[in-house]
């Protein structure tokens, strides 16, 4: 308060009252003042919060059309029992389901047909993922009939622009609904290119009517309310949830007794462990590690189908491969979870082209999968990598990286600051090898904007280095991408001193960069009409030379000065730190808190890795 001009002696102070209920009027106030009257939130006021929730409460907070004030809880009650329905009977063929890959289904309601996350051409998170299942030759053909397309959130092996581009072709106009998540699913659809001239954004926990027999709602994940979302399908009574990659479906509340159940369960969808090197990642421990965080994972997701318990269970949206050669190393590194360990459970595993036919599922015959017909490929055995690796790299001869003043432009577009943090950036092959034309460079969080030092800062600081594959780097600048395409494709290596995971720095570049991307246009003229010096070599040769290795504490052996002297020491064995936002049970039940730092041994925090 001083620093405010504010003074009172401590002695003069009287506690006159407490009131019980402190925490949740200040939260609510906060809330109220972020969305209603923002202006109260100037100079770090009373009301302000980290800019990390803002999102997050403007999609809680909603003015209705009295102009009053609702607040939309993360734990909400049941929405399902609104207006329920008792199941009605069907008839055997009257509800199929067909899986196509990953996590795209094709859900057939008596001749009304839907589809979830069709990602069933080209690569997801620029050219780390591919998927493992052939598509049915015909599925162009029988997605542009849907009478409409749900989309989870926006990583792309839900949210698939290159299947998108190819079915706006055929059908924009299709209907597509989505959540309505403070980042929005079609944040970067501009970006894209692609047109869609139908999309529908829905409120949580709402029945949305097709038709007399069906209707759906979308629900919020409880961790990542932000970007997660999960389906619920009613059609005449008959329940399915979808819960797709939520890692808290509905807060955790969800219906019991569903007759289809959909969710994720292979794990290996995060940049971690594979992607770091130095310290006690080697590869004894990033075996362990990862089996135990798989076994971890099965065990979570077999309680809660078991406490969903759903006549039949199909686990799905983990069928992707790391397919490319230069990822070998990842791939066999990054093992998945084998849907047949869940045999405890009446599971579905899905192969492209089977169906299930609902009736038979309510009726318990065992019979209730029909197999893909013969001759059905079921693997891919060839993915064109040339033609969307080509696309990547197209974005490494553009003129903006022949001006070294894209960095600062770039990252002070970020926005992210404030934060004892600094990164080197090492452009690299598809090998992780430095190679002339790449950028090195780093950049110093600590202030109120960016800087761009030479060498290392004195002051003890967090650090991180990281060589990036040049094409997806450039690409990721050039779009104003988030980071997933570098660190959940592996599309980089990562080095940290100390062994600290800095959720504020990556929720930042993950999901709270500007929507819009740098104004590369206006950075050209300018530079251009002030006759700016060109970087001497700017761009590597189109066959990307091999340079400088790796070393194996995951530091490059190019030129450059790295002084670790005044940094904390830690040692090989230590465990891993998470700096993540702490709070107390009611504000974390709204996913609201005052920041504080706190540090401790986990492998799971509730960061979103996929």
């Amino acid at each position: 308060m001083k620093t405010h001009s504010h003074q009172f002696k401590p002695e003069e102070v009287d506690i006159l009252n407490t009131d019980s209920r402190w925490f949740q009027r200040g939260v609510k106030e906060s809330i109220y003042i972020a969305a209603h009257n923002p202006d109260l939130n100037k100079d770090r006021g009373r009301h302000h919060l980290p800019a990390v929730y803002q999102p997050v409460i403007l999609s809680l907070a909603e003015i209705d059309d009295q102009d009053r004030l609702s607040l939309v809880e993360l734990r909400p009650p049941q929405p399902w029992e609104f207006n329920a329905r008792d199941p009605q009977p069907l008839k055997e063929g009257e509800v199929k389901f067909t899986y196509l890959t990953h996590a795209c289904m094709e859900l057939n309601f008596n001749g009304t047909i839907m589809f979830t996350d069709p990602w069933l051409s080209g690569p997801a998170f620029a050219r780390g993922w591919w998927l493992l299942h052939e598509p049915p030759a015909d599925w162009l053909d029988r997605l542009e009939k849907a009478d409409f397309i749900y989309i989870s959130h926006l990583h792309s092996d839900h949210l698939s622009y290159p299947t998108l581009e190819l079915l706006t072709k055929r059908n924009p106009n299709i209907p597509i609904y989505v959540g309505d998540t403070s980042m929005p699913v079609f944040v970067k659809l501009k970006e894209s290119g692609v047109t869609l001239n139908n999309i529908n954004v829905l409120r949580f926990g709402l029945w949305h009517e097709i038709n007399e027999d069906l209707r759906f709602m979308i629900m919020m994940d409880g961790v990542h309310p932000d970007m997660d979302t999960c389906l619920l399908v009613d059609y005449k009574g008959h329940l399915i949830l979808n819960t797709v990659d939520c890692t808290n479906p509905n807060g955790g509340r969800l219906p019991h007794g569903v007759d289809v159940m959909l969710s994720d369960f292979a794990g290996g969808a995060s940049g971690f462990p594979m992607t770091l090197s130095g310290g006690k990642y080697t590869e004894k421990w990033k075996e362990q590690f990862i089996k135990r965080e798989r076994n971890k994972l099965l065990y979570y997701k077999t309680q809660v189908v078991r406490d969903v318990a759903p006549k039949v269970y199909c686990p799905f949206a983990g069928y992707f491969t790391e397919a490319h050669p230069s990822d070998m190393y990842v791939k066999t590194t990054n093992t998945k979870n084998d849907p047949a360990t869940l045999n405890q459970i009446r599971t579905w595993t899905p192969q492209p082209g089977a169906e299930l036919d609902l009736q038979k599922v309510i009726q318990g015959d065992k019979d209730f999968i029909t197999p893909p017909p013969p001759g059905t490929k079921l693997f891919k055995e060839s993915w064109d990598f040339d033609k969307y690796l080509d696309e990547i790299n197209s974005t490494v001869d553009n003129e903006i990286f022949a001006y070294p003043e894209w960095i600062s432009v770039y990252y002070n577009w970020c926005g992210f600051h404030s934060y004892n943090l600094v990164i080197r950036m090492i452009e690299t092959d598809d090998n992780f090898h430095p190679i002339e034309g790449g950028y090195c460079f780093l950049v110093d969080f600590e202030g109120a904007t960016p800087t761009y030092p030479k060498e290392r800062p004195a002051r003890v600081h967090n650090y991180l280095e990281m060589q990036n594959r040049i094409g997806v780097h450039r690409q990721t600048v050039l779009h104003g991408m988030f980071w997933d395409n570098l660190y959940i494709g592996f599309n980089n290596r990562i080095s940290r001193e100390p062994d600290t995971f800095h959720y504020l720095f990556w929720n930042h570049m993950q999901i709270l960069l500007p929507r819009d991307p740098p104004d590369w246009k206006k950075f050209l003229e300018e530079r251009k009409s002030m006759e700016a010096p060109r970087k001497k070599v700017w761009k590597p040769d189109p066959v990307l030379i091999p340079g400088t290795p790796i070393t194996a504490n995951g530091s490059s052996a190019s030129n450059h000065t790295t002084d670790s002297s005044s940094l904390p020491s830690h040692s090989a064995g230590s465990s891993l730190k998470w700096i993540v936002p702490a709070a107390g049970v009611a504000a974390l039940a709204i996913g609201l808190a005052v920041m504080s730092t706190v540090e401790f041994n986990s492998t799971f925090a509730g960061l979103k890795p996929h």
